[in-house]
């Protein structure tokens, strides 16, 4: 995986389809020399070309060649004559420029933990690390660059230690990472969006100048998500270049690619540095968050397939990383906050008549939550909701043959709150100003170890006190209003000392509670990251659960998170959030698509002939569960009013296809659809069409779609190997 040529001091890190190459320079810079597709070996045809560059400084005297601002650096620093953006910038009595030159390196088998930090994680068998020590000698500063090599999954993983020796230091900025590369004409992919409209895949030509994301609102945002490819102009779905990097964080962050008047790229990502600082005495270090960088030649498809590989085996941990999600059935938009055990209960014997395996009881069954503006923070049943408690409605629901998941909103405060009224120095608030409230509702402060252990102890305490096996975690509002009582280095300290103290909770709580399926949400998909990823492996994508308005948000989802991870739901006509009424079959494909299946509706106020489609619906999923959970997925053909994709099982034996028709429209021509990813030696047959066809047939020839003139009109093909 990891090669070191010595006489040449290169360093080549091969993976299953690139290699990435370093070397040291005479003067001790470390510089990059070739990231893409895999070589054998490397022997330098692209030489290092040094020019007399005009407004590029050179450190040598008599040498006007040698410049840094021209050379492909591997981690950078402002100061000393590059004029890019740095990936580090340090404070201290020196000032703020940092020499960093090779001292020594390190290659061993697996990989250290990152304390405290969400993270990769593999055997010895799988994985293997260099760690390379840049040193600047004048401040006593020492920058560890560590990179851990997937070989087989196609994932190189990033992180950087930076290190105070005898000197107090601030570190302003410190990204993950950095990469230079030689050229510039690519596309740049990114999610954005916003709430209810999470996962927009953004394609955008890379400008001149710089191309940037990122977050400072305390979580990665429904508006952008830490992740960033950079495509071949020419790349499709099968074939072309693409690049790709995550950054497992959850909170502050930021993306970019920045171009140069030379015609080359610097790509970086890291905690957002405008939020940022960190103090660091003497002998202190501080630890980066972990960074995946991928490259594959396979185009869009084969980075969506790496993606998920790589996430739900390296990322995912416990026993739920490959184990099946619960179809479910969550009351919120069935009852709100309107609800006692006789209703819930009512609801959830309907749900089992139909084979729906898991009842979520959502807000307002704590405190005297009947509404939004009190009692977060008090997790306490509430008895005139729930005579039983929660034990009782539990028992109850697993006597109907169904589990019982639970809703929490753990970092969040109500004033009006018992835990207000006895810690209100437990919210994030300035002191003399009003609050600023969202959704009637402040933030609890996790910078604070005591309300990390709050939030522990009362969240254990209910899952202790009933059989529950599922929770869903959510988080309604971004973080306003820092204490002006910090320092002033604290304040810029507080983002990420906050990320850190949930980080912790979780730690302990999936710890504790390894039975219990933990979902991430928050108000949908706003902090869907693999930094919470690593703690739950489940995340709600968002709270919008209209069929069509979910396909973008899906698709988004889908390119890089496994689909295993994907909550999409089905919900009831008109649709809450946008008012629309789609058919409940076309709500059933499209949820089924999205990967962990459920409802969101009162089953009971459906009529009789839709709560057997439910039942239909429910145990055509199960069918097709493992497939569309765990198998390949490919996107098929798109247009402006439709949408296919395709799920593969793993040994190719089934096929599960969607396609998705948003308007009617008059004289419409009639659509061919090819499929992708089958045998294409076997047969396949499909029930539904009562036809058997060819898997090189399928894919090279296609099927004709049903003209049916309906808006938001679908189907869903099985096809099973024969």
């Amino acid at each position: 995986m990891i090669h070191h040529q010595e006489e040449m001091q290169l360093f080549h890190l091969q993976t299953r389809e690139f290699s990435y190459v370093m070397q040291v320079l005479e003067n001790g810079q470390l510089v990059n020399r070739y990231f893409g597709k895999k070589i054998n070996r490397f022997s330098s045809g692209n030489k290092i070309t040094y020019l007399d560059r005009a407004f590029s400084p050179s450190p040598i005297t008599g040498n006007r060649t040698f410049s840094i601002d021209t050379l492909q650096l591997e981690y950078s620093s402002n100061g000393l004559g590059d004029f890019r953006t740095a990936a580090l910038e340090l404070r201290n009595e020196f000032g703020t420029a940092l020499d960093l030159k090779y001292k020594e390196h390190r290659i061993f088998k697996g990989k250290k933990e990152l304390p405290g930090l969400p993270q990769s994680f593999g055997s010895e068998d799988e994985v293997e690390t260099l760690e390379i020590d840049l040193y600047d000698e004048l401040t006593d500063v020492t920058v560890t660059l560590s990179y851990s090599v997937f070989s087989e999954l196609n994932y190189l993983t990033r992180s950087t230690l930076i290190k105070a020796g005898r000197y107090a230091s601030k570190i302003e900025k410190a990204y993950s990472f950095t990469i230079d590369m030689p050229h510039r004409d690519v596309h740049v992919h990114t999610l954005t969006g916003r709430y209810a409209y999470e996962k927009e895949w953004t394609v955008t030509p890379l400008p001149n100048g710089k191309y940037s994301i990122g977050s400072i609102r305390g979580a990665s945002s429904h508006s952008r998500t830490p992740f960033m490819a950079l495509a071949a102009e020419d790349a499709t779905e099968d074939a072309g270049q693409v690049y790709a990097a995550h950054l497992i964080y959850s909170g502050n962050f930021t993306a970019f690619a920045e171009t140069t008047a030379l015609d080359t790229t610097r790509w970086g990502m890291g905690i957002n540095d405008e939020t940022f600082s960190w103090q660091l005495e003497a002998g202190d270090s501080f630890q980066t968050p972990e960074a995946l960088i991928s490259y594959t030649d396979k185009g869009l498809t084969g980075m969506t397939r790496d993606s998920h590989n790589f996430i739900r085996d390296h990322i995912c941990r416990g026993e739920f990383a490959r184990k099946e999600r619960p179809i479910l059935i969550n009351n919120w938009e069935a009852t709100y906050f309107d609800f006692n055990e006789e209703k819930i209960l009512d609801i959830a014997k309907t749900a089992s008549q139909t084979g729906i395996e898991l009842f979520v009881l959502d807000d307002g069954w704590f405190g005297k939550r009947n509404d939004d503006e009190s009692s977060l923070g008090d997790w306490v049943v509430n008895p005139e909701k729930l005579p039983n408690g929660l034990g009782g409605l539990a028992r109850s629901i697993n006597d109907l043959g169904m589990e019982f998941g639970l809703w929490f909103e753990p970092e969040m405060i109500s004033v009006d709150s018992d835990l207000y009224r006895a810690h209100p120095d437990w919210a994030i608030q300035i002191s003399g100003r009003d609050h600023i409230y969202s959704r009637e509702q402040l933030v609890l402060n996790l910078a604070k170890p005591e309300v990390v252990d709050y939030i522990v102890d009362t969240v254990s305490a209910i899952l202790e006190s009933a059989n529950i096996t599922y929770v869903k975690w959510d988080m309604n509002r971004n973080i306003t209003a820092i204490p002006e009582d910090l320092a002033n280095d604290q304040k810029h300290e507080f983002y990420h000392c906050y990320i850190l103290g949930l980080y912790d909770a979780l730690e302990r709580l999936v710890t504790r509670f390894p039975q219990v399926l933990f979902e991430s949400c928050s108000g949908g998909g706003g902090r869907n990251d693999l930094g919470l990823m690593y703690y739950m492996p489940q995340a709600w994508a968002s709270d919008n659960t209209d069929a069509i308005g979910r396909l973008s948000i899906q698709e988004g989802t889908s390119l890089v998170y496994p689909v295993s991870s994907i909550g999409a739901h089905v919900s009831a006509v008109p649709n809450h959030q946008v008012g629309r009424i789609t058919p409940l079959a076309t709500r059933g494909n499209v949820a089924m698509m999205g990967g962990a299946f459920g409802y969101e509706l009162d089953l009971n106020q459906l009529p009789q002939e839709e709560i057997q489609e439910v039942a239909e619906q429910v145990q055509t999923y199960k069918e097709i569960r493992s497939t569309v959970q765990y198998g390949d997925y490919y996107r098929l053909k798109k247009t402006s009013n439709t949408q296919a994709g395709i799920y593969i099982s793993p040994d190719q034996s089934q096929a599960v296809f969607t396609f998705v028709k948003i308007l009617a429209q008059p004289e419409a021509p009639l659509i061919q659809v090819r499929l992708k990813g089958l045998d294409p030696e076997a047969a396949y047959h499909c029930e539904a069409l009562g036809e058997t066809f060819y898997g090189d047939e399928l894919m090279n020839i296609g099927l004709t779609m049903p003209h049916v003139q309906k808006d938001y009109f679908s189907v869903q093909y099985i096809f099973n190997k024969i």
